[in-house]
């Protein structure tokens, strides 16, 4: 395992979030907490599909651009974006500007909320993918598993695009459906407090 990387506190933390700036805080305030809002969890899914090809640091540094451009990932509101909205997403310089991946996005919305209308809610939906502890490999180690081979599954088959097994993966490791931090890292107790605190919906 590589070392772990000592923060400002002198405590251990994950190695990536050493990489770049901006990656401590969300890091150390985000990354595998639990979350049940279907808003936040429509804008993870979506930035993991910008990501595709990209490197994270990417991503994160535009996430507020991104969340002015598709309407903080209301997913109502994003599932009525029409090909002008599209037209002035690949003008906007402040974003990922894929026509692809920006199409998938607004086609997306409109199966969030389809999903919504199935299941109650995304939350819901997604948190019966949670994988049980035993079964998980070590912190870090994987790229997949049998439940992001699963989601990815279920949300292809009711037509969602750019959700492949590893970016399924990656949004189960944000998203808290598992405690992914090293063992070493200070965080990855407050994660697991959170989790132990945490009812996934039904």
């Amino acid at each position: 395992m590589a070392e772990p990387f000592i923060g400002p506190d002198g405590e251990a933390r994950c190695r990536w979030c050493g990489g770049a700036p901006e990656f401590l805080d969300y890091h150390d305030r985000e990354w595998g907490f639990p979350v049940d809002d279907d808003r936040r969890l429509f804008e993870k899914l979506s930035l993991e599909a910008f990501q595709s090809g990209l490197s994270w640091r990417t991503i994160l540094v535009k996430r507020e651009n991104f969340r002015r451009a598709f309407e903080g990932f209301d997913f109502d509101r994003v599932a009525a974006f029409g090909a002008d909205d599209v037209e002035r997403l690949l003008g906007d310089p402040g974003i990922v500007r894929h026509r692809g991946k920006i199409e998938a996005v607004i086609h997306n919305a409109g199966r969030a909320r389809a999903l919504v209308e199935e299941a109650g809610s995304l939350a819901a939906f997604f948190w019966s993918f949670e994988p049980d502890a035993a079964s998980l490999p070590p912190p870090q180690s994987a790229s997949t598993s049998p439940a992001s081979i699963a989601l990815s599954k279920a949300l292809k088959k009711r037509g969602w695009k750019f959700v492949g097994p590893t970016t399924a993966y990656a949004f189960m490791q944000a998203m808290g459906l598992l405690n992914d931090h090293v063992a070493p890292c200070v965080i990855r107790a407050r994660v697991e407090s959170a989790r132990r605190g945490f009812t996934p919906p039904a």
